[in-house]
């Protein structure tokens, strides 16, 4: 078993690449996040997120159903115990896309119990600024600046991960991250 977590600023391509990661390798699986968000266009219950109010989220929170949670642009995100050991159980390679203070609180709580691999996504300001645009979500002038000015703090955090990968090239990253896995699953066995 092992947690491959992808990080970078909202645009940097994370949900894309853990869906390409999906389709592409038996072993794989997702881990849905928790979001008091609306869906956007084409994001259905239980793939990427499971949508719940911000009422739910936090009574969740005060039940201490996530092993951690983030309000966000917003908006609550959270890990849920109860996904997460049972994803663990099933013994896959479970890809999951979360910010820079989950990733922070994730390994704080389960780097002594499982194996974990961390890469930050990351993504030029001009780049981000233009995906963010064409992402369909509508987002305002205001939201893209919001999300925009998050890329220095999420930046400051890169010392972190195990791996940084400039995703400029969606095909190259995929290939590098999957032999980031690879790798790291040979190294798990000796």
């Amino acid at each position: 078993m092992m947690l491959v977590i992808l990080s970078g600023v909202s645009g940097a391509g994370k949900d894309t690449i853990k869906k390409e990661l999906i389709r592409t390798m038996d072993e794989v699986t997702s881990l849905p996040s928790y979001t008091s968000r609306k869906p956007r266009p084409g994001e259905e219950e239980g793939d990427a997120y499971h949508f719940i109010s911000k009422e739910e989220f936090e009574q969740r929170i005060k039940e201490e159903e996530f092993y951690e949670y983030d309000l966000h642009h917003e908006n609550y995100y959270g890990t849920s115990r109860k996904l997460l050991n049972e994803k663990i159980e099933s013994g896959k390679i479970i890809v999951k896309d979360i910010e820079v203070n989950g990733t922070q609180n994730l390994i704080r709580l389960l780097k002594d119990d499982t194996k974990m691999v961390t890469i930050f996504l990351k993504v030029n300001e001009q780049e981000l600024r233009t995906r963010l645009k064409n992402r369909g979500d509508n987002l305002s002038a205001e939201e893209i600046d919001l999300r925009i000015g998050r890329l220095k703090y999420e930046e400051s955090k890169i010392t972190n991960y195990d791996y940084v990968i400039k995703n400029d090239n969606f095909e190259k990253t995929v290939a590098i991250i999957k032999t980031i896995i690879e790798q790291e699953k040979k190294l798990e066995k000796e």
